[in-house]
């Protein structure tokens, strides 16, 4: 599913128009963008959790050089769903 396809799925369901959907949809995104790359964690009950991870140093390979890289300590986004999503998920798939 897109954003645009959420977008229309959320208006036909509310009544709102699509533009103010998009500019809503749009801000949350801008803010968990935000808050995750200020260090914090977005905490949604229910849904799910946009955390930081923290991936250590370490050493990788360029096979086209044959050279050894360090590639340096670094932080990633990621989510962590809720177990009530998760088990809403595995119902539907079976």
């Amino acid at each position: 599913m897109t954003k645009a396809e959420i977008v229309a799925e959320i208006a036909q369901k509310t009544g709102i128009e699509k533009v103010a959907i998009q500019a809503t949809v749009e801000e949350f995104m801008s803010v968990i963008k935000e808050s995750l790359s200020e260090g914090e964690n977005v905490y949604l009950r229910g849904f799910g959790s946009f955390i930081v991870k923290k991936r250590a140093e370490k050493t990788g390979r360029n096979i086209s050089r044959n050279t050894t890289i360090i590639i340096p300590a670094h932080n990633i986004p990621a989510f962590k769903p809720a177990k009530t999503f998760m088990q809403e998920v595995k119902k539907k798939v079976k």
